[in-house]
């Protein structure tokens, strides 16, 4: 098992910011996760809230159980040191991830107050930033 999980506005894909994170929707999204967790032979558990303490909370029962994580943090990657504490619980690979490239959008966003308790990032392939991070996150997993 695998968690995707997204953060706020993340279910508006596809009506939101399309020439920054392209027309596919969240629907479209949650079927490649899960279409690339059928060829990995992982389950994968597509989740979207817009609001912080919910996310805490699915990163606690990952940590609680030892479930790997693929984590777009949205715009709490710029601001939550709660969810980079939460993240810095982690008991199994957590990789961040985002659709379009943070360093090469405006200043606030380059800065990730995750990234330092995170595995991985990867950012900037559009909706493929989730198939590249839920392979790594499979290799990882199987060493």
């Amino acid at each position: 098992m695998i968690y995707v999980l997204n953060g706020p506005n993340l279910r508006r894909l596809g009506t939101r910011e399309p020439d920054v994170y392209g027309a596919e929707t969240f629907a479209d999204l949650t079927r490649l996760c899960e279409d690339t967790g059928r060829e990995l032979g992982i389950e994968v558990e597509v989740r979207q809230t817009d609001d912080e303490a919910t996310m805490i909370g699915w990163l606690h029962e990952a940590a609680d159980h030892r479930i790997p994580v693929v984590l777009n943090p949205a715009a709490f990657t710029h601001y939550s040191y709660a969810l980079r504490d939460a993240i810095a619980q982690r008991t199994a690979p957590l990789v961040e991830v985002h659709i379009s490239n943070p360093a090469a959008r405006e200043e606030f966003r380059h800065t990730s107050v995750v990234a330092g308790v995170a595995t991985g990032t990867i950012a900037g392939f559009g909706l493929r930033s989730y198939v590249h991070a839920l392979r790594a996150v499979a290799e990882l997993v199987r060493g």
